[in-house]
């Protein structure tokens, strides 16, 4: 799943290299799905820790994606504004959060997917493009989760959210929910699973 979602991201990196220099940067604002773990957490390791190995030469991949971020509260933290000082233009923002946004009992990363949720994610877009950067989209990764032998949508109304917001702003949108799905469906429950991190 991760050289798909790699191969995917040197597209849209090596299509806005046409017309910039080298030495760009692409920038990740993210979740623990992405995020990078040291060799003692190994095998954990999120996306953006591997993208680096799959983007064009004169590409910079600058991870600042952390665990149990929300939209909301990447943003209250600082990290946004972290990036925001480093972005210029030709750079790449890539934005994937959703996970801890339904996360319904804490009110420091809950965010309502039909008004904070697309509200939020559009300062991502808007702060990218006022420096000339180019936001993508990336909607949440799939969880592992069965029941009764069927994969479960745990993210649907987020990326329907995410999906309009791209499509109303057009925006370049990653939908690694539904590409992540169709990954486990194809290959079952039994033969997707150690492909996750799951412990005792």
């Amino acid at each position: 799943m991760i050289r798909f979602l790699s191969l995917m991201l040197l597209t849209v990196a090596a299509s806005a290299s046409v017309a910039a220099p080298a030495t760009h940067r692409i920038f990740i604002a993210g979740d623990s799905t992405a995020a990078t773990y040291g060799p003692e957490r190994a095998p954990q390791a999120g996306w953006g820790q591997k993208l680096q190995v799959w983007t064009a030469d004169g590409w910079e991949v600058r991870n600042h994606a952390v665990g149990g971020r929300s939209t909301r509260s990447f943003i209250d933290e600082g990290r946004l504004d972290a990036i925001a000082a480093e972005l210029r233009a030709g750079d790449v923002l890539l934005i994937q959060f959703g996970h801890n946004d339904a996360k319904r009992e804490d009110a420091s990363r809950y965010t309502d997917p039909d008004s904070d949720y697309p509200r939020l994610l559009q300062r991502y877009v808007d702060t990218a493009r006022s420096r000339g950067a180019t936001p993508v989209l990336i909607t949440p990764a799939a969880r592992m989760l069965y029941d009764f032998r069927s994969l479960l949508d745990t993210h649907g109304r987020y990326t329907l959210a995410m999906q309009a917001l791209a499509a109303r702003e057009n925006v370049a949108l990653i939908d690694l929910d539904r590409s992540s799905s169709a990954w486990i469906r194809h290959h079952g429950e039994r033969d997707a699973k150690p492909f996750f991190m799951f412990v005792p």
